[in-house]
């Protein structure tokens, strides 16, 4: 928690746990957000991340939250930040995504409603974290948490889901992950993921050329997002916690995340 004159103190989401239901739509950064119509499904409640805002500013819609866990991004798009602080409902931000920002613009949180969160096993207070294996020792003992544990390799420790981002959640080096577990946290019960494609090469909606920013998304995806999707399909999602992929052309097989076309989407939000 951060407190100051730059800031009020960052509010708890255990505060907003189960408060909401329903359908919510999560907006990645993918190019795929380029074909999909934001503003036929504004009456939805949505989630908003690092550069992905500019499409609500052009939809001329409101996210329900609006989310960076990257400082690098501050640095490198601090008026997309910006414009997701003045334009959001909500905002959620890592510790360091505020220090990186207060840093730069000390007043750039004043009279905004700020959320703190932050990665599992990231006490504050000083305290030193666990080692990987132990905290996903004592995590198989959580029922907020659902993890992999071995005692012979590091990664398979870092992959898991918080069903209580209050406790801090798993990164699973892609940010609409993140986005997912805030949704569950928050008891939406369908999720509908937008740009998620998940494909470096292709680069993010709102880049070109000489101005876009590397992505790290092919090295991290064999080892951190695959399984983390893999573990979220097979643990947690259910009938009571749905989640879909409306990017046909995602990296993220059907298998494991479902793919909805638009028509699809409509079918099945006429259903509900």
């Amino acid at each position: 928690m951060l407190t100051g004159s730059r800031i009020n103190e960052t509010q708890s989401l255990e505060t907003l746990r189960g408060k909401h239901s329903g359908v919510l739509f999560i907006v990645a950064s993918g190019p795929s957000v380029g074909e999909f119509p934001l503003e036929r499904y504004a009456k939805y409640p949505m989630v908003s991340m690092n550069g992905s805002i500019c499409r609500f500013a052009e939809a001329g819609v409101r996210p329900l939250f609006y989310i960076c866990d990257d400082s690098s991004f501050v640095r490198n798009r601090l008026p997309l930040l910006q414009q997701g602080i003045a334009s959001a409902q909500n905002i959620a931000f890592s510790p360091r995504v505020i220090e990186t920002l207060l840093a730069l613009v000390p007043d750039a949180l004043v009279g905004r409603s700020v959320y703190g969160f932050e990665r599992v096993n990231r006490p504050v207070g000083g305290r030193e974290p666990m080692g990987d294996r132990q905290f996903a020792w004592a995590a198989r003992k959580d029922a907020d948490f659902e993890c992999h544990f071995s005692l012979f390799r590091q990664k398979p420790n870092r992959i898991g889901f918080s069903r209580n981002i209050d406790k801090g959640y798993f990164s699973s080096r892609t940010i609409p992950y993140t986005g997912i577990q805030l949704a569950y946290h928050l008891g939406f019960q369908q999720v509908f993921v937008v740009g998620m494609d998940l494909d470096s090469s292709k680069g993010r909606f709102y880049e070109q050329g000489e101005d876009a920013v590397g992505s790290r998304l092919d090295g991290d995806y064999e080892d951190y997002i695959l399984p983390c999707f893999e573990l979220m399909a097979k643990r947690v999602v259910s009938p009571a916690f749905q989640v879909y992929n409306l990017s046909l052309d995602s990296r993220l097989p059907g298998t494991v995340l479902p793919k909805l076309s638009l028509d699809q989407l409509d079918a099945l939000l006429a259903a509900l």
